[in-house]
């Protein structure tokens, strides 16, 4: 490693119209260290991996490379001095082969030597060779693997001969075999005394192959140092984890664990496109529980409702009171008694509460919906005084009640909250916890929760399910979980 820092990034600030993404961010990279930029989605990463790369100019900071101010450079230039991007989402020339893409890369200002430089060729099967490509050369970019997809952008990237190497998601939608492969190529970088940054939201995936983390939360730097100090930051745990891992005093009645599951899902595999999201996922929900599937944003969680509720097709068996859910439509599984909140609300923005509510109702009859309402009110007081204000008008806490209260109105056998913390303030947290307790104390309902916050998901829990890149890596006793599991959950 060398003594000088290859890039240097100082209080580097990107606005988009009101919103600020990336706050006054600095670190630095010496040739043959890795670092890894590292937090929870929409914490501002990548964006500040496009500031340095050009992709998106910075509103205001410095970004140095080699001790050149390269702030504000087209993506082109900075790519010729020396910094490769892997972009997570492959961008190959579908018409051209893999060979031909890679050729491309080496040599971008002269395309019309492409075909007739012996040289180039050359350099282009090594460099092929070298990432795992050499078996697929001839073939084109929709017919390879998502891994293949990969180590083609790696490769593309290599061809530029970079000293600073950008990797943005590097293990997204990988197996676990294909994560020790690509593992060991980013090794070889560090080797070679090139530069690495590594962009991912998952600590745990990158702290093996990290010389130093920088942790991000809404924009700003919250911890630097190595991986196993940022992972036992506090801050950053009260980031990922939600707090202190402590159980609530009053803890809901356990359920009997005997009888037939209502909800059983048995090897359960979803991909997009070519990308593996869930990978072989199978549990168990009986009735009466209150099951959490607890896991950081990218795991799976939401892919894995989306099945069950059929929004996505899957591979494998998902079956509700003894009987399978496949080919039945997502209204179907809904009037069936599974009914989802999602992570992202789906409210009628320009709706009131109350037309909100009655949406969700509107099986019911006039009696029925009446009741009902009138439960949630008392579940939900916020939402009697909001009934006549428009959704998108709400809070953000405001609108998450809306949405399991909407939910809750068509009487659901089983419901599944996907995220209902989400960019929540801890006193609405608090509310949601008690409305949720009730819920679970003073009725048969069963709950199926998915969590990135494990602090708010103990104190509910029946039994919890940890679930790491589309797998199950965990399941238990909610008691279990902070000596078994809670180290390894970041």
């Amino acid at each position: 490693m060398t003594d000088a820092p290859l890039l240097e990034v100082q209080d580097l600030t990107k606005r988009f119209g009101g919103l600020v993404a990336v706050k006054g961010l600095g670190f630095a990279i010496r040739g043959g260290e890795v670092l890894g930029l590292i937090g929870p989605n929409g914490s501002g990463k990548s964006t500040a991996m496009r500031c340095v790369m050009g992709v998106d100019p910075p509103t205001s900071g410095s970004v140095r490379f080699e001790g050149r101010e390269v702030a504000g450079l087209p993506a082109h230039k900075i790519a010729r001095l020396g910094v490769g991007l892997v972009f997570q989402h492959s961008r190959p020339l579908n018409r051209q082969t893999v060979l031909e893409n890679i050729k491309v890369a080496l040599i971008p200002d002269r395309l019309s030597m492409i075909l007739h430089s012996e040289e180039i060729d050359a350099k282009a099967r090594a460099i092929a060779q070298r990432v795992g490509l050499g078996a697929v050369l001839d073939r084109k970019p929709p017919t390879l693997a998502f891994a293949d997809l990969r180590r083609m952008e790696l490769a593309k990237a290599l061809a530029q001969h970079p000293k600073l190497v950008l990797v943005d998601e590097p293990f997204a939608g990988l197996t676990s075999s294909e994560v020790g492969a690509f593992s060991e190529l980013i090794s070889e970088f560090r080797s070679e005394g090139r530069a690495v940054l590594l962009v991912d939201h998952n600590v745990k995936s990158v702290a093996a192959l990290v010389d130093r983390a920088v942790a991000m939360y809404l924009g700003e730097k919250i911890a630097e140092g190595t991986a196993a100090e940022v992972m036992r930051d506090e801050t950053v745990r009260r980031v990922y984890l939600g707090g202190a891992l402590t159980r609530a005093q009053h803890e809901p009645a356990r359920v009997a664990q005997d009888g037939p599951p209502l909800l059983e899902v048995d090897g359960v595999e979803v991909r997009y496109g070519k990308a593996l999201a869930v990978q072989g996922v199978s549990l168990q929900v009986r009735e009466g529980e209150f099951v959490a599937l607890v896991g950081l944003n990218g795991a799976g969680k939401t892919t894995l409702f989306n099945a069950i509720s059929g929004l996505v097709r899957h591979a494998g068996s998902i079956r509700w009171n003894g009987h399978s859910l496949a080919g039945m439509t997502p209204a179907a599984i809904a009037r069936a008694g599974i009914v989802q909140c999602p992570e992202t609300r789906e409210l009628f923005g320009d709706m009131t509460v109350r037309e909100n509510l009655e949406l969700g109702g509107n099986l019911l009859s006039p009696t029925d919906l009446a009741e009902r309402m009138a439960w949630l009110f008392d579940l939900f007081p916020i939402l009697r005084d909001r009934s006549a204000q428009v959704a998108r008008t709400l809070s953000g806490g405001e609108q998450q009640m809306l949405a399991i209260a909407r939910a809750l109105m068509m009487k659901p056998r089983l419901l599944i909250l996907d995220e209902p913390t989400l960019g929540l303030a801890p006193v609405i947290l608090e509310t949601l916890s008690k409305a949720l307790h009730r819920l679970r104390s003073t009725t048969g309902l069963t709950v199926l929760l998915g969590e990135q916050n494990i602090t708010f998901a103990l104190p509910h829990a029946d039994r919890l399910y940890v679930v790491e890149h589309g797998r199950i890596a965990w399941e238990g006793e909610p008691e279990r979980f902070e000596e078994e599991a809670a180290e390894a959950y970041l």
